[in-house]
């Protein structure tokens, strides 16, 4: 029987690990390489990183301080603490805080994340060895002589996990009663784990078989015990697997405001599919991530060789999920034992800030950058420009159904290097950006405005995303951008105007959206556009989420 997940009080703090486990004086305690900061509910713990994790696998955000839903074992590779051999490492809880940065250290890309309720810091820990001695451990509390209080407010519930969650059962006859039933209980577990709540995640249930059932919405419960009972009297209908029917009713009819779904709270679809889909589920992905829901798929004994002739699409999984970059898709084995991988799956669906199929700042925008050439910026400035622009683009999720990028050169005339529709990846887009030739010439901005509105905007201008121009620019116009911005204003497009060494600064405001005084920017160094590209992605973030109010 696989073990159940116990808490465990270690030098004076409590740790939900997988037991049973003892802790023998100052010894670390053995975590495992997906264990985040907000799993240790103490000021100052040590805990042992086991050694080959997949540097991949480790979600971070975060800079020296990190937001305590990052992997502990990633941000102390990522501080360069421990190597991915492992080791010992000391973490000190920290209060929560805003605008988490994202750097690139030790093999890590840490992400940036806008807020966070508690944080974390790391250094070198004390060495030592766990005793895993075999022996229960007691989830008590050491007697203090005072009655222990109760967690406040039970009924908002993990405030740090919102999201508006639909379980999607396989009730077909492939799965069969038994299954279908080991099948609920590890539904419960995840139900229970996640921390249900008013103020925390929300679920739902929906069975897949020969016509899908929805069995409760979000708004029915919003307590774990509920849910659980409610999980439980849920019945084995049969029939065939038509999971893609499923999801796609689920992604058009479960996620209204009249079933209880929040608004800028993420919407997912949990879908567990044993052995195959007895339909098409490629089309329901689509359909799911037009309407923003996140897919997982979790899968469960996948067909065996002599069974892929019956299955209509192997790659089925990838192409139903949100993204195809291995976080959105979750394998067991079987059915049983399955108690072990309630919290990894648990962990991916709070941690919204990878929710990508949701409308963000980060996947629900439209940037084009107006990149002055002109021969007063030289070859070398050039080179921080598009480093700049590169700075900006690589924070957004570029995709097909995400953000986009395009950019445009000016002098006295206008090159388009590429459009919004060119690129669909973040690495051809940000290879592109390096390969950009200067130009060279002179400088007419209000053109390259006009021109920009015109051919870069236009094609998309009925599209769903919020439109942002950057503008970047070393010295005065030629001629008047006034007018041309003031049509980039009335079309939509919020513009930011930021100005290098001679750019006048009564330009850079009439060029820049209201208020001026957080979209207008300048530096006297081509160098200082490095700390204003932080200022530009937190500002179009700001747009977009007051553009959603």
């Amino acid at each position: 029987m696989s073990p159940a997940w116990i808490s465990v009080l270690c030098l004076g703090g409590y740790f939900l690990l997988p037991g049973p486990v003892s802790c023998e004086g100052a010894a670390p305690i053995a975590i495992t390489c997906f264990t985040r900061g907000l799993d240790i509910r103490k000021e100052k713990a040590d805990v042992l990183c086991p050694g080959g994790c997949l540097l991949r696998d480790f979600y971070v955000f975060g800079n020296i301080v990190y937001a305590s839903l990052s992997s502990i074992c990633g941000a102390a590779i990522h501080r360069g603490v421990i190597t991915s051999s492992g080791g010992a490492v000391r973490v000190y809880g920290l209060p929560g805080r805003e605008n988490y940065s994202s750097v690139a250290s030790n093999g890590i890309q840490s992400q940036t994340l806008t807020r966070w309720s508690s944080s974390f810091t790391v250094a070198k820990g004390k060495s030592g060895a766990l005793e895993a001695t075999g022996r229960a451990v007691s989830t008590a509390r050491p007697p203090t002589g005072k009655r222990q209080k109760k967690t406040p407010d039970k009924k908002a519930g993990n405030k740090d996990c919102k999201a508006d969650i639909a379980f999607l059962i396989d009730g077909s006859f492939n799965i069969g009663q038994r299954r279908f039933n080991l099948q609920k209980n590890f539904v419960g577990k995840v139900a229970l784990m996640l921390g249900i709540g008013t103020e925390g995640p929300h679920v739902g249930l929906v069975q897949a078989s020969e016509h899908p059932k929805i069995e409760f919405f979000l708004k029915n419960f919003t307590s774990a015990k509920d849910v659980l009972f409610a999980i439980k009297e849920v019945g084995f209908r049969g029939g065939n697997s038509n999971t893609g029917k499923a999801l796609k009713h689920t992604a058009q009819k479960f996620f209204s405001v009249d079933s209880g779904v929040r608004k800028g709270i993420p919407k997912v679809v949990v879908v567990f599919i044993d052995g195959w889909p007895s339909d098409d589920i490629e089309e329901a992905g689509i359909v799911a991530r037009e309407f923003g829901v996140n897919v997982f798929i979790v899968s469960v004994a996948k067909p065996i060789p002599e069974e892929l002739g019956m299955v209509q699409d192997v790659g089925f999984v990838d192409k139903a999920v949100c993204r195809n970059n291995g976080f959105f898709s979750y394998h067991i084995p079987s059915w049983f034992g399955t108690t072990k991988y309630v919290k990894p799956l648990v962990q991916k669906l709070c941690t919204h800030e990878q929710m990508m199929c949701s409308k963000t700042c980060y996947n629900s925008v439209n940037i084009a950058f107006l990149i002055d050439g002109s021969s007063s910026v030289g070859e070398s400035n050039f080179r921080l420009m598009l480093e700049f622009v590169s700075n900006i683009a690589k924070i957004f999720e570029i995709s097909d159904i995400g953000a986009k990028i395009a950019a445009v050169q000016f002098t006295y005339d206008q090159r388009p290097e590429f459009s919004f529709t060119d690129y669909t990846t973040k690495e051809n887009v940000l290879a592109v950006i390096r390969n950009i030739r200067y130009m060279s010439g002179g400088t007419a901005t209000g053109d390259a405005i006009s021109f920009t509105v015109r051919n870069v905007f236009g094609p998309i201008r009925d599209g769903p995303n919020k439109n942002f121009l950057v503008i970047v620019t070393d010295g005065q116009s030629y001629d008047d951008v006034r007018a041309p911005a003031a049509a980039a204003h009335k079309a939509g497009i919020t513009v930011y105007s930021i100005g290098v060494a001679w750019a006048p600064l009564d330009d850079l405001k009439d060029m820049a959206s209201e208020p001026k005084e957080t979209h207008a920017f300048f530096t006297r160094e081509f160098s200082g556009l490095e700390q204003i590209a932080t200022d530009i992605i937190r500002g179009i973030c700001r747009d977009f989420l007051e553009s959603q109010q």
